[in-house]
C-alpha cells in the first residue's frame, strides 16, 4: 500500500502529533508499505529524508513554534507527486493539512481520511484568550461537523474522543485505534547519572511531568497541587521535561508559591537516552491535562515501569480505566497530593504498580495499532 500523509506539525516541532505520525511511518514502513509524508519546514536543520516533503512557511502568529505551510508551494504537489501509484490520503491536523489532503486526494481518485488528534474545544481557548470561550467552542465544533463530513473515514486515538464527536452530531465512519508505543524508542535508563547531573540526592522524592509546557496541559494546577505536597515531604521535587510557550507564566508562579527549591525544569530531552532517564528519576509520573486525546506519556512512563498519578479526563481515561500501574486522583489540589503521598511513601506499593505498570502496557503496542490502521485503510479502499 502507498499512502501519502499530510501534516501542519511534524520534527522538530515536538508534540503528541509529531511522536504519532514518527510511530505510526515507521510501523507502516516495517510492515512493507510506502509512506509519504507533506510536512512544514521550520528552517532549523531538519534532514534531508526523500520520503518527507517539506513546505516552506511562515510563522503561526499566536504560537511561534508552529509553521503555517505556504499555499503557493502546495499548489506544486500535484506536479511533484505526479506518477506515483498513492493508494489513500491520510490527514494528521485540520489546518492547512485538512483542505490540502482533500485536494490531493480528489486529484488522484484515491480515499481520505483523518485522525483527530486534538481536543479543540477545550484546547483553542488558550491561544485565543481575546475571544469568548463560548465562542471558539461553538466554531471549534462547528469545524469539525464540517470537515468529518469531507472525509471518507475518521481514526480516533480513544473512547472519549469518540464520545465527543458522536456529541458533536459526526456520523462519519470511524474506528478507535490508539497511536501505541514501542519500547524500542528508548535505550536502557541511567537513572543514577541522570539524578547526578542535576545534583538530586538517591534518596529524595521525586516525581515527573514530560510533555509540552503549554497553558492545554494544566501544569499550573501541578504546582499548586505541589504546594499542598510540600507540607507533608518538604524535600518532594516535581521535574518538568519540555518546553512551550507557558514555561515563562509557570516559572514565576513557582517563585509566587515558594516552590524555587521543590521544581526543576529541565527543558526538551533528547528522546533515545536522556528521556527516559529522566522518567525513571521519578518516583512517580504525574499528568493533569484535560485536552488529551489519548496520553502517549503515561503509556511511556508505564513501560518504563514508572507509577502514573493522574487524572482521568478525555483520552487519559482509556488508559487509566483498567486501574494497573496508577493511581487515578480528582482535579483537585488536595485530594491530589494526597494521592500522590501515598504512592510515595509506601515503597512495596510503588514496586507492585511498577510491574503492573509494564504489564500493562504490553497491550499498547505499535505494531499492533499499525496493524489495526492498514486494515482500516484497505476497509476505507473497498468501500470504493
Amino acid at each position: 500500500m502507498n499512502i501519502l500523509m499530510v501534516s501542519d506539525v511534524y520534527f522538530p516541532r515536538v508534540n503528541g502529533v509529531s511522536t504519532s505520525i514518527m510511530i505510526l511511518r515507521r510501523e507502516l514502513k516495517a510492515l512493507g508499505h510506502q509512506v509519504t509524508l507533506i510536512a512544514p519546514e521550520y528552517g532549523l536543520g531538519e534532514p534531508d529524508e526523500p520520503d518527507i516533503i517539506r513546505i516552506k512557511g511562515h510563522r503561526v502568529l499566536l504560537d511561534p513554534e508552529d509553521r503555517l505551510m505556504s499555499s503557493l508551494h502546495l499548489r506544486t504537489l500535484p506536479q511533484q507527486l505526479a506518477g506515483q501509484p498513492f493508494d489513500l490520503v491520510h490527514i494528521h491536523t485540520p489546518f492547512i493539512a485538512h483542505y490540502t489532503g482533500l485536494r490531493l486526494a480528489r486529484h488522484f481518485g484515491i480515499p481520505c481520511v483523518e485522525t483527530y488528534h486534538t481536543f479543540f474545544e477545550e484546547y483553542l481557548y488558550h491561544y485565543i484568550p481575546f475571544l469568548p470561550k463560548g465562542l471558539l467552542r461553538y466554531a471549534a465544533r462547528f469545524f469539525s461537523r464540517q470537515q468529518c463530513g469531507q472525509i471518507d473515514g475518521l481514526i480516533l486515538p480513544s473512547l472519549a474522543m469518540n464520545e465527543a464527536l458522536k456529541r458533536y452530531g459526526i456520523s462519519t465512519d470511524s474506528r478507535i485505534i490508539p497511536t501505541g508505543i514501542e519500547l524500542s524508542d528508548f535505550g536502557t535508563p541511567d537513572t543514577a547519572a541522570f539524578r547526578a547531573r542535576y545534583n538530586i540526592s538517591p534518596e529524595r522524592p521525586v516525581v515527573v511531568y514530560v510533555g509540552r509546557v503549554a497553558y492545554e496541559k494544566n501544569i499550573d494546577f501541578l504546582l499548586l497541587m505541589l504546594f499542598e505536597l510540600r507540607q507533608a515531604l518538604p524535600d518532594v521535587l516535581l521535574i518538568i521535561a519540555g518546553e512551550g510557550p507557558a514555561e515563562v507564566k509557570l516559572k514565576q508562579m513557582v517563585k509566587t508559591l515558594n516552590l524555587t527549591d521543590n521544581v526543576l525544569f529541565v527543558g526538551y530531552l533528547e528522546r533515545a537516552s536522556e528521556l527516559p532517564a529522566c522518567y525513571c528519576a521519578g518516583d512517580a509520573f504525574v499528568f493533569a491535562s484535560r485536552t488529551e486525546t489519548q496520553g502517549l506519556v503515561l503509556l511511556e512512563a508505564m513501560a518504563l515501569g514508572v507509577p502514573v498519578v493522574s487524572t482521568a479526563i478525555m483520552g487519559t481515561r482509556d488508559i487509566l480505566a483498567a486501574d494497573k500501574g496508577c493511581r487515578v486522583a480528582n482535579e483537585h489540589p488536595v485530594d491530589f497530593s494526597r494521592t500522590l503521598h501515598a504512592v510515595l511513601v509506601n515503597k512495596p506499593l510503588r514496586q507492585q504498580l511498577s510491574q503492573e505498570a509494564r504489564d500493562h502496557a504490553l497491550n499498547w503496542s505499535a505494531p499492533q495499532m499499525a496493524t489495526r490502521i492498514v486494515d482500516y485503510y484497505q476497509a476505507i479502499i473497498d468501500k470504493r
